[in-house]
């Protein structure tokens, strides 16, 4: 996967030096509050080490780290599905605390669901949002990604039940697939 650069930031292959800055902005309760269980909380040391070792290998380059000020602030990835859904790709992210509200995950998202369209033979990518987290949802939206649907009561986190809203972005020539 090429490297991705903006003014503000630089989308990049994982490096096994990112373990320090990954630890200390993963561990973050408000960031794991809206992700899935496998993103833990705590993070520690070897949370980070394992999630290094699967985003290093050479057949990972669909996850990209966000790098602000030559240090590791971030994630974002696609995820292929298969089968029937094997035109579909899931995007997910996340950004440590102090960058958010800047604008740089919408822009990353966008930039980064343009090279995917570019790259791959993926037809739609789309998300899935706690409806809880509307910070994410604006995110998605001045992306370009619109709003699908909402599935009631479709997420467990921490003990409690949570809506879900599904966002989608198609890619521009999608009807040479018809």
């Amino acid at each position: 996967m090429t490297d991705l650069q903006t003014d503000r930031f630089l989308l990049r292959r994982w490096r096994k030096g990112d373990l320090s800055a990954l630890v200390k902005y993963a561990n973050n309760q408000k960031i794991a509050n809206f992700l899935r269980d496998g993103f833990p909380y705590p993070y520690t040391r070897k949370d980070g080490q394992q999630f290094l070792r699967m985003a290093t290998r050479q057949d990972a380059a669909n996850l990209m780290a966000i790098e602000m000020n030559a240090e590791a602030v971030g994630s974002i990835g696609f995820f292929r599905q298969m089968d029937i859904h094997r035109g579909n790709a899931e995007i997910g992210y996340w950004l440590a605390e102090p960058y958010w509200g800047q604008g740089i995950m919408s822009e990353a998202v966008a930039l980064f669901s343009r090279y995917i369209f570019e790259q791959y033979d993926i037809i739609r990518l789309y998300a899935e949002v706690f409806a809880t987290n509307r910070a994410s949802q604006h995110v998605l939206e001045r992306a370009g990604f619109e709003r699908e649907a909402i599935l009631k009561c479709a997420i467990i986190k921490n003990g409690i039940l949570h809506d879900e809203v599904i966002y989608s972005r198609l890619r521009p020539d999608y009807q040479q697939f018809l």
